[in-house]
């Protein structure tokens, strides 16, 4: 191998690191400035006149308020009706000003608050998401070593790759462009990508992915697509594509506005223009349309939506869930069908030792094992020689120092540990030709050590090699842990749904299905790409499911996007999946997911109980004021009434009970399942399993 692959760059790439952030920031947003004067000045007014100051001291901030906070979707509605639509935005400024109008300034300035809030989040949501995606890009370098037919080498964009080209990929670097390896070996980190939890071996013919990182050895790699058709931009594409296209999610409300607001605006002129046609007083008339429109108006029935979804919201974020919208909030109380990532979600995503196996005539034990391994992997930074060090120091072993440590692409790594050669590493690459030549004893010895590593692999564990003076010692089993309330899950969200989740991962066959069969999913999808756990949701979605997709990786944010609702695991999670999903959980607790899904259904029955709250007053109301004479103060004070009423009915979701009340909802609660997970086989030590 050449000099030129394994000379290291002077600035090589950051290693392991995410895509540098970019984040809009809140005040970037005109609709955020606007927001916050509208709530600053209503702030302000507010106890002025509570305290009760003149009206010249408080009066002019209420209008700043109205001013500031209401122009925006002021004008928006004016826009819509351009087109022939009438909003619920324009009718919410056209009630504040109507209650301003008859002396409820206060009552007024706070609707148009609430909706200058809402849509300055709403904005902010979507520049975030946005950021993200064209985050995403950085992932893959905007340069490459190409190298040239007369051995030289240059620098180029990674845009002007074309098909066919050969690049350099030095350790440490991420690779520039999707290709097929034409020399030399490395692990690559293709998490972003895959979701594997541990870097894959890459050597000659093995396909690599843009944006994927490097490890310790060099590669040549063949350019196979231009970079707009890589993996890495597919995946933005995807997501953007899903963004965009994902049907429009409105509150209930919000999809009968048209004809609420035609129907109230039709209704209120008439209650003004038929008496002035039988001969009534303008001024009477006046005073029975805006009163009909004050007590017919809206707020009743979206403060009978908003509390109960906000309150249902308020709760989650106090156990950790993270809910973006009162329209998640309302949208994942209807999922009927559960998609699960692994790597991150179903497990913990680090890998861990799993095994510990000395070999029969190595004359070691458990903990002597891991002390050779630990003591030669100490100096690495690869993630299997991470595993096995933290395992020594979880178990409290002093580790002797290495010294002479080497380490070998795709094979693993040397050291001389009190004064042997310790080597760890793959067994297929350290036990190559290992037995033709060997003695009788250190044949046999190879022979256990590859039954061995084979057993641990057929059980979807990864296989590490342990040798002494390259006679092989013992072998360690790493595996990525699985969360301790992942089966639990798994159960109650099948009986939450009525149907059992699917596992989607891009790991391995053999993980996956020792995973699912661990926390009983039978349904399992390995070894897909970002675009293939798309086409499973969209499968899902045709057969009239409405899928609720769990992930964490950039890998995820596809189906994540693309799905009914998406809620990304926060704590491991990619900026892009965390900015993409609906809702994220924040400490990593899988338990809640199925508790916040039960806790929406409460906040839609609370909806429907204060929807026909509200249509009660207001349809009571509406018939007095048109047969007989209602007095403006008491259509106020009845509107009003009804406003309370719902907004403190909704509020009942603040309770901690609340929260236990839907972790106790379903066949078997939530919280009994996570107390007492699902009861399943004790797997044997494969090496108990050897000895019968």
């Amino acid at each position: 191998m050449s000099a030129t692959l394994t000379e290291r760059p002077a600035a090589a790439a950051p290693r392991g690191g995410a895509a540098p952030k970019r984040r809009t920031r809140v005040f970037a947003l005109a609709e955020a400035r606007w927001a916050a004067a509208a709530t600053v000045a209503f702030l302000t007014a507010l106890p002025l006149q509570l305290a009760g100051a003149p009206a010249w001291a408080w009066g002019p901030l209420y209008a700043i308020a109205y001013a500031t906070g209401g122009w925006e979707p002021g004008w928006a509605g004016l826009q819509a009706l351009r087109e022939k639509t009438l909003d619920v935005d324009l009718l919410m400024i056209v009630a504040a000003i109507g209650a301003a109008s008859i002396g409820q300034v206060m009552d007024g300035a706070l609707l148009i608050v609430i909706f200058a809030t809402s849509g300055a989040l709403e904005a902010l949501a979507t520049a975030r998401t946005q950021d993200s995606v064209r985050g995403l890009l950085d992932l893959a370098p905007t340069t490459a070593t190409r190298l040239l037919d007369d051995g030289g080498e240059e620098t180029v964009a990674t845009e002007d790759l074309v098909v066919g080209d050969t690049i350099l990929i030095r350790p440490g670097e991420r690779v520039g462009a999707d290709g097929r390896v034409l020399d030399g070996a490395s692990e690559i980190d293709q998490a972003t990508i895959t979701g594997e939890p541990l870097p894959a071996p890459k050597q000659q013919g093995d396909e690599v992915f843009a944006g994927t990182l490097n490890g310790t050895g060099a590669l040549r790699v063949k350019v196979e697509r231009d970079a707009s058709d890589s993996v890495i931009a597919r995946i933005v594409a995807m997501v953007e594509e899903a963004s965009e296209t994902k049907a429009p999610t409105q509150l209930f409300i919000e999809r009968v506005e048209q004809r609420y607001s035609l129907g109230m605006v039709f209704a209120t002129l008439a209650v003004f223009l038929v008496p002035l046609a039988f001969g009534a007083a303008v001024t009477g008339s006046l005073l029975r349309a805006m009163t009909f429109m004050i007590v017919a108006s809206p707020c009743a029935v979206v403060l009978a939506t908003m509390p109960p979804l906000l309150s249902a919201i308020a709760n989650a974020g106090r156990h950790g869930v993270l809910v973006k919208s009162a329209v998640v909030m309302e949208r994942l109380g209807q999922v009927d069908a559960v998609a699960l990532d692994k790597t991150g979600t179903l497990t913990e995503g680090t890998p861990r030792i799993t095994d510990l196996l000395p070999l029969a005539g190595s004359g070691l034990d458990e903990d002597e094992l891991l002390t050779l391994a630990a003591a030669a992997e100490h100096p690495s930074e690869h993630p299997l020689a991470r595993a096995v060090v933290d395992a020594a120091r979880r178990r409290g072993l002093d580790l002797p120092v290495a010294e002479g440590f080497a380490s070998t692409p795709g094979i693993g790594v040397t050291a001389t540990v009190c004064g042997a050669v310790i080597a760890v590493g793959a067994p297929a690459r350290l036990l190559a030709g290992a037995a033709d030549h060997a003695p009788s004893a250190e044949a046999e010895a190879t022979a256990e050590a590859t039954a061995v590593a084979a057993e641990l692999e057929r059980d979807g564990r990864t296989a590490v090699l342990v040798q002494r003076d390259g006679v092989p010692v013992g072998v360690l089993g790493i595996a990525d842990r699985l969360r301790p309330d992942a089966a639990a899950t798994v159960t109650a969200l099948a009986a939450l749904t009525g149907a059992a989740p699917v596992l989607v991962t891009g790991d391995n066959p053999r993980a996956a299905a020792r995973l699912a069969a661990e926390v009983g999913i039978t349904d399992v999808r390995a070894g897909l790409l970002p675009q293939d756990k798309v086409a499973a949701v969209q499968e899902q979605e045709r057969a009239g499911r409405k899928v609720l997709v769990i992930g964490d990786g950039v890998n995820d944010a596809p189906a994540l996007a693309a799905a009914h609702t998406g809620i990304a695991m926060g704590r491991a999670g990619s900026d892009l999946a965390l900015e993409t999903a609906d809702a994220v959980v924040v400490r990593d607790e899988l338990a809640t997911v199925p508790t916040v899904i039960a806790l929406s259904r409460a906040a839609r029955r609370l909806v429907v109980q204060n929807l026909v709250i509200a249509s009660v007053f207001i349809s009571g109301l509406v018939v007095w004021d048109l047969v007989a004479t209602l007095p403006l103060p008491l259509g106020v004070l009845g509107h009003e009434g009804s406003t309370v009423i719902v907004g403190l009915n909704g509020l009942r979701l603040l309770r901690e009970s609340a929260w236990k009340r839907a972790g106790a909802t379903g066949p078997r609660p939530v919280q009994e399942l996570v107390q007492k997970p699902v009861q399943k086989p004790v797997q044997e030590p494969a090496r108990a399993r050897r000895s019968r």
